[in-house]
């Protein structure tokens, strides 16, 4: 056990600090303890404050003038030395706030307020932040409309609404020293009603996190109505471990990897960077060693991390450059550390090092007494004796010397080798090991069994996904033996008792070990091996299983070429899976969305794309729009798996085609000229005359099999999807009947359906009105012209005219 970093609160109850230390060794070690370097010698310097319960540091009355900073334990017994990593003594607090009165915050009620908490000077930074509404224990309850940051303990509310009225203090607790203050009440005093765009006012900042980490990202808008939050992350999805609460306002990713860096954005576009750096983790470290003496040795450690850690050695405690032996000495045993370093950390890895010499012994492990080898087989008979240094091998059978022969070959670390064995080869095998030290020997006895064959061996076959069938598979055996049947398929052990609803073992018949394969899928298709197996010797048979199904999903998908209104998407061809692929088919998603399987078939150029197509052209797309793109493959079968999602790829601006609807208007008591809209979707008009008195106005659209679809006019407000580009808004145009120039005037807000002309509109005057809506690449259709008709009284009348401009 090793001491850990430990921060102590300065007004604890408890005045003391206990540091651990616990060291594994035979014989007992001594503990020893340094602070900042330098060692802490009880018996020659005792000291009140400093005392050893069984090896741990105790810290009475800690001061922190003389006991912060880094401590470590050492510990020696006669066979080495052995560091502990460093532990950091820190002491916690938190301030008091002041206790100057707080300054009122003014808001008009439907706008936004961030109320600041400014918290007190503290150790550690980590607290939690609460607001108490009026009295204490009323804490604000985080919601859509309130979110209290845990990075600035500020707190923003949305959109005040009139029950907002009282007063707030902010609330400090820090877990770790268990302490809580808080601030003098902040007043909050709602005005009238407003309604305002979006604005966001928390902000994540660039963030680094240690891989394997959690990572907490803020964003909260002010707004009236009250904003939703969506999270993306730049160029790619979002993590599958992301979790995100408060109303969308935090974003959390759990144990976050290299491959999760990036940018990521709320949907304001508030755009910070985000990169991983990673604590220093062993790829390679020392373990335990035995060697001989004389014998050659490398010790190395390895480690990953960001940075790139750099590493240093100890040896009973002391620095040591490169632990690279020619020829070990008694006098390098003892025990060695490995300690890698960097930005975020330090980790430790200690193992002992043993030289040791003696003779030759096979107590340990001797030579196996009864060894059985297949006729015709390979058999090894291994000799591996206790010895230091390295011993000579000799072999006998029974008194015959045996040496290196085409069929015989003694191996370096004393292993003997017997190449097709037969009958005669039967006897006792003794092995002789010698060196300085001495000599010792051990012998086993050596039986030849019939050796084993496949009779009857699996062949291929061609089944349809659903089918079942049977492979063969029967094998002959020395009788005096065992024997199990094995089965692989594509490398992979089937596990009859796992995998039970597929895979069944035949064992009726004797000899015998047939595989019965059911419901068959496509993923059952590849190489099945029959292993015939005894404690001697195995053999084994191989077929192959093709499967008939539907298509496997095309790979690739990717975005070539980008319009407004198209793009050009390639793919490579995916696994038919033994039936022609006939057709593809796209998909598409948009960024409005709202079920992530909400995926539309797209309208292509081929319109029919056959079994072959590897590219297409995508049509009828939103300009401005964000999409992703998929694509499956269908064949006699049925349809296939559809491929991954394209990377997300924007559309190009274009300018808008719909023409504003429903324009009319009216003049105001005071003589103003107000002028109303709302906005449709039309992509094509028409005129259907059923009475020459009558005009109906049908906005009509294609489907995507061509067929066009009719509906009557009907009022809707406008959608983002058909704003076609950023900076949208409408054009408002005017003029009395006998002018030739239209008055005009431009509305910003694409949310608005109503402009008022400010100057008198002289009484008894006919009045053309006409809109259309704008965005950054230019200007739509006109509406139809409607004309006003004023009157003294202030009243209007309205006809439509009988053209669009």
């Amino acid at each position: 056990e090793e001491p850990l970093d430990t921060v102590y609160a300065e007004d604890s109850p408890e005045a003391k600090i206990s540091m651990n230390c616990r060291v594994r060794a035979n014989p007992p070690y001594v503990c020893r303890w340094w602070h900042n370097n330098w060692e802490i010698k009880l018996l020659e310097q005792p000291d009140e404050h400093y005392s050893l319960v069984g090896g741990n540091l105790v810290i009475t009355n800690p001061d922190k003038s003389k006991h912060a900073g880094k401590y470590v334990c050492v510990a020696k017994n006669i066979y080495g030395t052995t560091i502990s990593k460093e532990a950091t003594v820190k002491f916690g607090y938190l301030d008091q706030f002041p206790t100057d009165e707080r300054e009122a915050v003014y808001v008009k009620e439907g706008q936004g307020a961030v109320l600041l908490c400014a918290p007190p000077s503290r150790y550690p930074a980590e607290v939690m932040y609460r607001w108490i509404y009026n009295d204490f224990p009323n804490f604000i309850i985080p919601d859509q409309r309130r979110f209290v940051s845990q990075t600035t303990g500020n707190l923003y509310i949305a959109k005040v609404e009139a029950s907002d009225i009282g007063n707030y203090s902010c609330f400090v607790s820090s877990p770790t020293i268990g302490k809580s203050v808080f601030s003098t009440p902040i007043p909050l005093v709602p005005q009238e009603v407003k309604r305002y765009p979006a604005d966001i006012r928390v902000r994540f900042p660039k963030t680094y996190a240690l891989v394997a980490q959690n990572v907490t990202l803020e964003c909260f808008a002010l707004g009236n109505p009250l904003p939703h939050i969506r999270w993306r992350k730049l160029d790619a999805d979002l993590p599958p471990n992301y979790e995100v609460s408060m109303n969308g306002a935090l974003l959390h990713l759990i144990n976050v990897q290299y491959e999760d860096e990036g940018s990521y954005e709320c949907e304001a576009l508030n755009v910070r960077g985000m990169d991983w750096y990673r604590a220093p983790e062993w790829a390679e470290h020392i373990n335990d060693t035995e060697k001989d003496v004389g014998s050659e040795l490398t010790l190395s450690c390895t480690a990953v991390g960001k940075p790139l850690p750099w590493i240093r050695w100890l040896k009973d405690g002391y620095s040591v450059r490169e632990l690279k032996f020619s020829s070990l000495t008694f006098e390098d045993s003892g025990m060695y550390q490995c300690i890698a370093e960097n930005t975020w950390g330090t980790i430790y890895a200690s193992a002992e090092l043993r030289v040791v010499s003696c003779a030759p012994t096979f107590i340990y492990n001797p030579v196996k007494k009864i060894l059985l080898g297949a006729e015709n087989g390979r058999v090894v008979i291994e000799c591996k004796p206790r010895a230091a240094p390295k011993p000579r091998f000799i072999w006998k059978r029974g008194s015959e010397l045996l040496s290196n022969s085409s069929r015989m070959l003694i191996w370096d670390d004393g292993s003997l080798e017997i190449l097709n064995v037969t009958k005669s080869d039967e006897g006792a095998y003794t092995c002789y090991a010698e060196n300085d030290r001495g000599k010792s020997n051990s012998t086993g006895t050596l039986s030849i069994t019939e050796a084993t064959k496949i009779t009857e061996a699996p062949s291929d076959v061609e089944v349809t996904v659903g089918e079942s069938t049977v492979l063969q598979c029967s094998a002959s055996y020395d009788p005096s033996l065992d024997i199990t049947f094995i089965w692989i398929v594509n490398s992979y052990i089937i596990n009859f008792d796992i995998d039970f609803e597929h895979y069944e073992l035949m064992l009726g018949e004797e000899n015998s070990g047939n595989l019965l394969i059911k419901n068959i899928q496509v993923a059952h298709a590849g190489e099945y091996s029959c292993t015939a197996q005894t404690i001697v010797d195995n053999v084994t048979a191989s077929a192959n299983i093709f499967v008939i199904g539907r298509p496997g999903p095309p790979g690739g998908v990717r975005v070539e070429e980008i319009k407004d209104t198209s793009v050009k998407l390639v793919w490579s061809l995916g696994s038919d899976h033994g039936s022609p692929l006939i057709q593809h088919v796209v998909q598409t998603r948009d960024f409005y969305a709202l079920d992530p399987e909400d995926w539309k078939t797209a309208v292509t150029s081929p319109v029919f794309l056959d079994g072959k197509a590897e590219a297409a052209e995508i049509l009828d797309l939103y300009p401005w729009m964000e999409y992703e793109f998929r694509v499956y493959a269908i064949n006699e079968l049925g349809l296939g798996h559809s491929s991954l999602p394209s990377i997300k790829i924007k559309t190009w601006d274009a300018i808008p085609n719909m023409a504003p609807t429903d324009v009319d208007g009216y003049m105001s008591l005071n003589g103003e000229l107000i002028v109303t809209w709302t906005v449709g979707v039309p992509i094509i008009m028409h005129k259907l005359n059923y009475d020459p008195c009558i005009i109906i106005i049908f906005f009509c659209w294609y489907a995507i099999n061509h067929s066009e679809l009719c509906y009557p006019l009907f009022s809707q407000p406008v959608k983002p999807q058909y704003f076609f580009g950023k900076k949208f808004g409408y054009v408002v145009f005017f003029k009395p009947h006998e002018d030739k120039e239209w008055k005009w005037s431009t509305v910003a807000d694409p949310e608005s359906r109503r402009y008022v002309y400010k100057d008198n509109i002289i009484p008894n005057t006919e009045i053309q009105v006409k809109v259309k809506s704008y965005n950054i690449k230019g200007e739509g259709p006109y509406s139809l012209t409607k004309v006003v008709f004023s009157s003294e009284r202030g009243e209007i009348a309205a006809l439509a005219s009988d053209g669009a401009q």
